[in-house]
């Protein structure tokens, strides 16, 4: 499901930047298929239960985890690319394969953002250049896309949290 580690071939900082700072080079998804490529308002990919309304994050295909609901069919759907953060730390530690850290490895913020129609939470890096320091229960956050690393000439592109620039 995820890319097998790659070298980083630049590990300058402009690779954590947003999408809407990077030049011209190619951009792909690091994971296939979580996401859509659209980086003005990117959104995830999840899927809902078709008898009881049950939203998931990633897709689900084979049986409903309401343990209410006995369904096997699924809608896919565009989930929120809002909400609020539910909670929220840091990741002191390098992440084993297959993720792929900029060398050398810096701490980030991890945030659980319930999303604003679904009301499920979904946990996710949040943006280079914003710490735990600057996050709060509740803020407003949006997803967003940012270069994870470069392969060749294309940037492997992952979603993140960052937070609503009104709540800053």
């Amino acid at each position: 499901m995820l890319a097998r580690r790659r070298p980083m071939l630049d590990h300058a900082p402009s690779l954590l930047a947003p999408i809407a700072a990077m030049n011209d080079a190619k951009q792909a998804p690091a994971i296939e298929g979580w996401f859509t490529m659209d980086a003005a308002q990117p959104h995830l990919l999840g899927s809902r239960c078709t008898i009881c309304g049950t939203y998931f994050f990633p897709r689900q295909s084979s049986f409903c985890r309401n343990p209410d609901c006995a369904s096997t069919t699924f809608e896919d759907v565009e989930l929120s690319r809002t909400g609020r953060i539910w909670s929220y730390t840091n990741a002191c530690y390098e992440p084993p394969e297959p993720f792929v850290a900029p060398k050398p490895f810096a701490p980030f913020a991890i945030a659980a953002v319930e999303l604003d129609r679904e009301k499920m939470i979904v946990l996710g890096q949040v943006v280079a250049g914003i710490g735990v320091e600057a996050l709060e229960v509740g803020m407003p956050m949006e997803l967003v896309l940012e270069t994870l690393y470069r392969e060749g000439d294309t940037e492997k592109l992952i979603w993140k949290w960052k937070p609503v620039e009104s709540s800053r």
